[in-house]
């Protein structure tokens, strides 16, 4: 068994400098937790979220913020409609500087999508998925929540408060913004190919969701019908932080059913 940091670090993936932070012990005989954030997150947004699942699982932890995100390289152009399929790619890289091998994805709203994606691409490369709020089709309601967002972010101070967790809190909020309201993106999905993820899998989302509704979680469930669902109440957008120890045990107790015969875990 070795020991991790628990204290922010960089990585150096093809050309781009990405913050980054292992919680927990890594031990070859138990797989790894591999946090993708929001489309406003970023490693520091996710507090002592990382260290209470890692106490809750037994299994360290990797967080980190991804291109355009906190203390990360910046995003020199605007996005395109593409742009979690993008990122699904350099998770390949990403997880090859890390060391990690078939981990499990623990996604929340837009990283959920792109563990989706990577899974579907890589259907042996992924022990389990663990998703909260996952999008795979645009949703009226979503599209609405994120232009009352806009409107929060130009009459409010939530610029400033993203600022506490973004080297540059206007790029991150207009990048997310921007490319949800552009008209081409009503057009994206990504039910095709779903039906190629076999690991086991916990949908998560809260009963008062307001980027989503439970027809998301239906759309993966009809291709993965191995999916387990967890809907707490009352409870938004962010289960891990409206309901921490709902959301925590239910992942506990899921990855201790799903991979205790995995043979690249153990049980403690």
């Amino acid at each position: 068994m070795t020991s991790a940091t628990t204290a922010p670090d960089r990585l150096h993936v093809e050309g781009l400098d990405l913050e980054c932070r292992w919680t927990g012990e890594r031990d070859p005989g138990r797989v790894e937790i591999v946090l993708l954030h929001e489309g406003l997150g970023s490693l520091a947004m996710w507090k002592d979220f990382p260290a209470r699942l890692s106490e809750a699982t037994g299994r360290a932890v990797f967080a980190w913020s991804r291109q355009g995100y906190g203390a990360s390289s910046p995003l020199p152009l605007p996005r395109e409609p593409d742009y979690m399929h993008r990122e699904a790619i350099a998770l390949v890289a990403l997880l090859r500087a890390a060391c990690i091998e078939r981990p499990i994805l623990f996604g929340h709203s837009d990283g959920a999508s792109i563990a989706l994606i990577y899974a579907a691409a890589h259907p042996d490369g992924v022990a389990a998925l663990v998703l909260e709020a996952p999008h795979v089709f645009v949703e009226h309601v979503t599209l609405a929540s994120i232009a009352e967002a806009r409107t929060t972010f130009e009459t409010t101070d939530l610029a400033a408060k993203l600022g506490r967790y973004h080297r540059d809190p206007n790029q991150v909020f207009q990048r997310w913004n921007d490319i949800w309201l552009d008209p081409r993106f009503k057009a994206w999905n990504i039910e095709r190919g779903l039906e190629a993820i076999a690991c086991p899998m916990l949908l998560i989302q809260g009963e008062d969701d307001e980027y989503g509704t439970r027809a998301q979680l239906d759309a993966i469930h009809a291709r993965a019908p191995q999916a387990q669902v967890l809907m707490p109440r009352p409870c938004g957008h962010s289960p891990h932080r409206d309901q921490p120890a709902a959301v925590l045990a239910a992942v506990s107790g899921f990855l201790e059913k799903s991979l205790g015969a995995d043979p690249h875990a153990r049980r403690t």
